[in-house]
């Protein structure tokens, strides 16, 4: 059997977004061949994620326009007329869903337009959360529910890459300061008073730095001189493992983590962290909620402004409940 979920692309926020319902996916179907098709012809799946989804995805297709036009519904059959048992759409548009259910030789479930193309529709309310979305379309498919699941990280070199960078010994509180947009993002003398405290009770301070957030190193060191900086400054023998993956990894050594609305806090949570998620909207929080085992969420909105508005004693009440459940 195969079973073909149809998109149209993802980036890094997205890739790990939705990885725990392709787990899922994965334990609803175990011997079937999973095809993911990105229309918009690139997907972090055949990418910067690729080895987290290999075992969960057989194949990867990336046409580049096949789905988004409407005489793609008189064309040929697309994919090269490749049909599949299964397909689930997991994009919304009208055209592209039609153009999808054209693959399907057995039962096609999508939302678009209300359920009005799909063979099987909810009976109860349709969740927010995208990664809860596509877990509930994988479920209408399989009859039964499929909420999603952890996705594990096999791959050796990335463990031996995260016991090396946080050996074990201290307990790890990890920090990731940036966004992917500035509004996003709370202050980083917030983040840096935090970690302070967590420095005071003798636990070991993990900053997670992009490229982008670069110009912050400066004033990390200067606080905190005993914190880490794993992606920085790196003499370990496995240096080609890096970006996200990493992230994955070492999220879980830590005992929690503090990260804005950003890929670096999915990355968190995806791998198993214990996590404060600070949001702008609540709108964000209900769609894009990271997928943690163990999430607390403070809301921007809710305290009546941008990020600035986030108290420092309000994060670091949530923190310590976080940290407190590990012990």
């Amino acid at each position: 059997m195969e079973v073909m979920f149809y998109s149209w692309g993802e980036q890094l926020g997205d890739g790990l977004v939705k990885l725990p319902a392709i787990a899922a996916a994965r334990q609803a179907f175990p011997d079937a061949r999973i095809v993911w098709c990105a229309i918009g012809g690139r997907t972090v799946y055949a990418g910067g994620l690729k080895a987290l989804a290999a075992p969960l995805i057989d194949e990867v297709v990336t046409p580049a326009i096949a789905g988004a036009r409407w005489r793609d519904l008189i064309a040929p059959r697309p994919f090269d007329g490749r049909q599949f048992d299964i397909v689930i759409d997991t994009q919304r548009l009208v055209v592209p869903a039609l153009v999808a259910k054209r693959s399907a030789k057995g039962l096609f479930v999508s939302a678009a337009a209300g359920f009005a193309f799909s063979d099987r529709r909810p009976e109860q309310a349709w969740p927010e959360p995208v990664v809860e979305q596509v877990a509930a379309l994988i479920g209408l498919a399989a009859g039964c529910e499929t909420p999603p699941a952890p996705v594990a990280v096999s791959d050796p070199r990335l463990h031996a890459a995260a016991r090396h960078l946080l050996p074990d010994g201290p307990r790890y509180v990890g920090f990731a300061t940036g966004a992917g947009g500035k509004e996003k993002i709370w202050p980083l003398e917030r983040f840096l008073a935090l970690a302070r405290g967590v420095a005071a009770r003798g636990d070991r301070a993990v900053f997670f730095v992009g490229p982008e957030e670069q110009g912050d190193l400066a004033a990390i060191r200067a606080a905190l001189p005993d914190a880490l900086l794993p992606e920085w400054d790196r003499t370990d023998p496995f240096a080609d493992v890096k970006g996200p993956l990493l992230a994955v990894a070492l999220s879980a050594r830590l005992a929690a983590g503090v990260a804005n609305d950003s890929g670096v806090g999915h990355a968190l949570a995806l791998g198993g962290a214990p996590l404060l998620s600070l949001q702008i909207s609540s709108r964000k929080a209900r769609k894009f909620r990271p997928a943690a085992a163990r999430l607390e969420l403070l809301v921007a909105e809710t305290f009546g402004g941008g990020m600035e508005a986030i108290p420092l004693a309000a994060a670091a009440e949530k923190l310590d409940l976080l940290l407190t459940e590990q012990r």
